[in-house]
This record gives structure tokens, sequence and C-alpha cells, in this order.
């Protein structure tokens, strides 16, 4: 059989009677393992970085046939496997197609602790959750042509509502006074640069010392994996003296403990909120002057 062939679970079942007998890999988390596998696989995690080096004890001999197995036909860490060990020389490499799950579907047996997974935490949050300032953060970047500069603003407050799960609408206080830039921090520049944020060229923080972030309505968006943007998020922005809507979309989930987390990068035209020092729009001859009118926001936000 050539490497990278796909074993049914008959297929694999014969092979394991006849010689060479298969090795058999596991290569999902060592907790799946632990809970139920095919009788006598070793495991060997290809999600971690570890994965090429551990190989070396788990089979050392590149010459022997191995097959690789994951959970279900749905997921593919059986065939990332498989081409990594090809990449690594092994010789004869085979993938059980369907994974465990399709092995215990056929009736073979399986061997483990067979205790349930642990429980989800809760699907659902409903009502008004506080954000946790301390473990949440907001990064901006400003351009030039050539250049960049990145740095954090404090959240102040923060607020989201919830109905079934999902967030409805919510507030967020920012300090546009507590500006700080992180790539010139330690530098002399870094001053400079912040009172320059902070001036009436920029943000004009002694006369607008916070801004706001209104969020009014949030859609999930259909067919969302994990990891991926999974909701739709209007609102308002008010910078300075005036308010504009803002459109983001937002990748969320629940913590291990049932906290809601929700990450987000947006890029907002700040000449509309009069922010117009450095603009090609307002200004001619800018030469080394020209600040880019987009600004970047990154956002970490974790309810307490």
């Amino acid at each position: 059989m050539k490497a990278h062939a796909r074993l049914s679970t008959g297929e694999l079942a014969a092979s394991l009677e006849s010689s060479p007998r298969p090795v058999l890999l596991d290569v999902r988390p060592a907790t799946e393992h632990a809970r139920r596998r095919l009788p006598g696989a070793r495991n060997n995690c290809v999600y971690e970085i570890q994965f090429p080096e551990r190989m070396a004890e788990t089979v050392p001999d590149k010459a022997a046939p191995v097959c690789v197995y994951g959970d279900s036909a749905r997921t593919r860490e059986a065939a990332m496997a498989a081409e990594k060990l090809d990449r690594m020389g092994y010789e004869a490499v085979f993938e059980l197609a369907g994974g465990v799950e399709a092995w215990d579907a056929e009736g073979f047996p399986l061997e483990g602790s067979s205790e349930p997974a642990p429980p989800a935490p809760p699907a659902e949050l409903n009502g008004r959750r506080d954000i946790d300032l301390a473990e949440s953060r907001v990064e901006w970047t400003g351009r030039n042509l050539l250049n960049r500069h990145r740095g954090t603003l404090a959240l102040k407050s923060g607020k989201l509502d919830f109905e079934n799960g999902v967030p409805v609408s919510g507030r967020f206080n920012l300090d546009m006074h507590a500006l700080a830039c992180e790539n010139l921090k330690g530098d002399p520049l870094h001053d400079v640069l912040i009172e320059h944020l902070r001036s009436h060229d920029f943000f004009d923080t002694g006369v607008y010392p916070t801004a706001e972030i209104h969020l009014r309505s949030v859609t999930p968006i259909a067919g969302a994996t994990p990891g991926a943007p999974n909701l739709r998020c209007l609102g308002e922005l008010t910078l300075k003296d005036r308010t504009h809507p803002l459109e983001f979309d937002a990748a969320t989930g629940l913590t291990p403990e049932g906290r809601f987390a929700a990450q987000a990068n947006l890029a907002f035209d700040r000449t509309r909120w009069g922010v117009l020092y450095g603009s090609g729009k307002f200004f001619r001859n800018l030469g080394m002057h020209l600040v880019n009118d987009l600004v970047e926001i990154s956002v970490r936000l974790l309810t307490r």
C-alpha cells in the first residue's frame, strides 16, 4: 500500500491481524487518548509543536508501517499528521478514515477510561456583565507611508448586556489621556509623541478626556467556526465632539470558567471625527508630516 492510503475500519482491522502489524498512532490530545482509544495505540498530539521531536521515541523505526487516526471525518488532525510523518521520512504511513468515531460505530473494541468529556461551560449568559478592566486591552496603530507607531489606550469602564448567551448591547469608556506608545517605550521621543497626540493637533484630551463606543446591536454570523469572527457588531464611536457609526466583526467565546471573551480588529477614518493633522485630504505639501487617515484598533475584552 502507498503512503497516505486511507484505510477503512475493516481494512485496518484486517491489517492488525497480519504482519507486519501497523503501529497505531493516536494524534489527538492526551486527554482524548486517555478517554477512549484504539487498543494498543500510542499517543502523540499533532497540535503540539513537539510532535516531530517526540516521534523518535513514539515510533523510532521509520520503516515500520504507521496508521494515524484522529477523532472523526469532520476534523483533519490525522491528515496533517500523515503529511508530517511523510516529510520526516516515514516510509509507510496510513490514515484511518473516520477516526475513532468510525471505528466505534462499526463495533470494533476501544480501550480507555470511557469517562465523558469535561462538561462545556454554561451555554447561556443573561443580563449585564461588567468588563474586567485588568484583563481587557485596547491597542492602537497609527501609520504613515513608511512607518508606524503602536500603543495602548486605557479602558475606564465597560459593560455588556446579554440575552440567551449573546451580547445585545454595551458601552465602553476610553481614557484618551492615558495614551501610551509601546514601540517608543524608554525612548525620549515617547513623551514627545504622546504630548503631540494629546494636543489640539490630534485628540485634544484636555478638552475631550474620554471617548465612548456604544454597541447598539449584535448579529451572529452564520456558519462561523471556532476562532473565526462569529458576531457582527453595529455601534457608534464618540470621539472629541462627534459621533459616527462603527461596524466590525468579533471572534467570541466562553472561557473554561464561563466568562465571555471577545477579540476584534477594526479601522476607522480619524478625519470623520475631526482629527485632521497630517491628512492628505485637508493639507498639501505635507512631505514627512503626512499621516495615514486610518487608525487601527485591536480590542481584547473579558467579562468578570
